[in-house]
């Protein structure tokens, strides 16, 4: 598909919902209350309209797909606490238990796929099986951390404190020019200024320093990845080296960039599909745990 020729993307209408003690989220929901689960969870500067439009319809028939906005992206929960992956775990664990949805397939992009590994971590029971795309278990690494957090933590406090207008205008230049001047791009800018900048800021260095590597061989669900060959931001070795980590971990490979999902949605759709194949099939053959059910 074109970027000329960007549908209107056929996403729930989605609403606001307060996860008790941890403030107000923004959530779609297609409310398939008869089929099993599949939590959405997206990557970093984006939201979840942008990162999965493609992918709601195609897995309304089959799943019930719920995807919230993270603290600080889209409409999503905003905090004066510092941006943490663990609280964004934390946050998707909560909806589940606002929604009454036992357990989940988990479906992480890019940062998402760091939320849904930390879902995993803290979250067990809500876990059914995992489904990693162009994502990994380390992003970078970062020579002097010292350094880098008191840069962020310096850039963070500025933009806290810059007025809402300057604000603005720092949005548009820093996330919403990126996208080009076509069907899609509008839609991406839409989206974009929804962000909080602040947040982002944090969120990347959190992006940056995460590191799940060892923990990663432990993780018990049945798993798939899906991963981006040309990738340039999540490099395809990272990728693999965490598919690789994982037990029974299958791979799907798709010869496409980071922004699949978004600038070729038929790939990403097929790709996922088949991951979720995979991963339904071994977890009907698992022993009967009511935990682990979609």
């Amino acid at each position: 598909m074109s970027p000329n020729e960007f549908p209107t993307p056929g996403l729930p209408e989605g609403e606001y919902l307060e996860l008790p003690q941890r403030g107000t989220t923004f959530v779609r929901d297609n409310a398939n209350s008869g089929a099993p689960a599949i939590l959405l969870l997206h990557g970093w500067t984006v939201n979840a309209a942008l990162n999965f439009y493609g992918l709601f319809d195609h897995l309304s028939d089959d799943f019930r797909v719920v995807a919230l906005d993270h603290r600080g992206h889209g409409r999503g929960l905003r905090s004066e606490e510092k941006f943490r992956l663990t609280d964004c775990a934390d946050d998707a664990a909560a909806l589940l238990d606002e929604l009454q949805i036992d357990s989940a397939i988990v479906l992480g992009y890019s940062m998402g796929g760091a939320i849904a590994q930390l879902l995993w971590e803290r979250h067990r029971t809500k876990v059914n099986s995992l489904v990693l795309c162009s994502t990994a278990s380390r992003f970078g690494q970062i020579r002097n951390e010292q350094v880098m957090g008191g840069i962020i933590s310096v850039a963070s406090a500025v933009t806290r404190r810059t007025p809402l207008s300057l604000r603005t205008r720092l949005t548009e230049r820093v996330l919403v020019s990126k996208y080009d001047d076509t069907p899609l791009g509008h839609f991406a800018r839409e989206q974009a200024r929804q962000n909080d900048l602040h947040a982002l800021i944090e969120a990347g260095h959190e992006v940056t320093t995460f590191d799940f590597r060892q923990k990663a061989t432990q993780i018990d669900v049945p798993a798939a990845a899906v991963v981006t060959t040309r990738d340039e931001t999540v490099p395809m070795h990272r990728q693999l080296q965490m598919a690789n980590a994982i037990p029974q971990c299958e791979i799907f490979r798709i010869d496409a960039r980071h922004d699949a999902c978004v600038t070729r949605p038929e790939r990403f759709n097929d790709a996922v599909s088949r991951a979720l194949y995979s991963v339904t099939q071994r977890s009907a053959q698992q022993p009967n745990d009511p935990a682990r059910l979609p």
